[in-house]
């Protein structure tokens, strides 16, 4: 699942309903769980930050996605084939929120349009409900869908690959460069961010952080602006590694079938 991308991209999308674009105009620190022994970290920065995601890939952690446009958690719960997402614009009294959570085969989503809603009947029904998908109707939407196989809510080891440059800044700290135009199918830079950035995308900044048992407990890129979009810093943590709780699905008295709004929606 692409979360950047998906978040503001599948919001917006939902001002292009039509009658919506109208109706708009006018309107913490990731913890280690785990006190077993930390296998010897490669010497070299980049080596060791790559070891570091290993344990991604096992998709059992939390995560919080913050800055820019967007802000989210979640959790990945692979023994369960479930996990869900909860984002929000982060634009205040505009404040749009989605609950996402995936459970095998069965997908969930919840939308809040906040004020926007206010003057638009549809949109202010679906407040509080989860919509059920079906999930043929939704085969082609990418965003839609949780990968199992590729768990990595933001991405990190594709950034990683990206580095240019990189120094080990202190006890399990580091800071560089990204070369981003080598990493837009992470989650965090996608190839339009990249494109604005212009040659300034060759070297963006990055800090990351990894917990006492050598594992990525969190990623930070300090996105330069471009263009009309102001700088901002995109930070992705890690945490609860081999200790998330499976995800459950939405109380029965919360749900409702998908209403063709809601597939045009994630359609546009």
């Amino acid at each position: 699942m692409n979360i950047r991308r998906f978040s503001v991209g599948v919001l917006a999308a939902a001002l292009l309903v039509p009658g919506l674009a109208a109706c708009k105009t006018e309107s913490g620190s990731p913890t280690a769980e785990s006190t077993s022994s930390a296998p010897a970290a490669p010497a070299d920065p980049k080596a060791a930050l790559l070891a570091s995601t290993e344990e991604i890939k096992k998709g059992n952690f939390t995560f919080t996605l913050g800055g820019g446009e967007l802000n989210g958690a979640g959790t990945v719960h692979s023994p369960s084939k479930s996990a869900e997402m909860k984002l929000n614009s982060g634009q205040a009294a505009d404040d749009m929120k989605m609950h996402l959570v995936f459970i095998d085969t069965d997908s969930w989503v919840q939308m809040d349009f906040g004020s926007m809603a206010d003057s638009v009947p549809s949109l202010k029904a679906m407040k509080g409900k989860y919509q059920h998908l079906d999930r043929s109707r939704i085969k082609d939407a990418k965003n839609l869908n949780f990968d199992f196989s590729d768990v990595d809510p933001a991405g990190s080891d594709k950034m990683i690959n990206a580095i240019t440059e990189v120094k080990q800044t202190g006890e399990g700290t580091y800071a560089g460069t990204i070369d981003a135009t080598r990493a837009t199918e992470s989650e965090v830079l996608d190839a339009q961010a990249v494109k604005a950035l212009g040659e300034k995308a060759k070297a963006v900044p990055f800090t990351a952080k990894l917990d006492p048992q050598g594992r990525l407990s969190e990623f930070a890129v300090q996105v330069p602006a471009a263009g009309s979009a102001p700088a901002s810093t995109v930070t992705v943590t890690y945490a609860n590694y081999g200790a998330a709780t499976a995800v459950q699905a939405p109380p029965a008295g919360q749900v409702v079938e998908a209403s063709e709004q809601v597939y045009k929606m994630f359609q546009s």
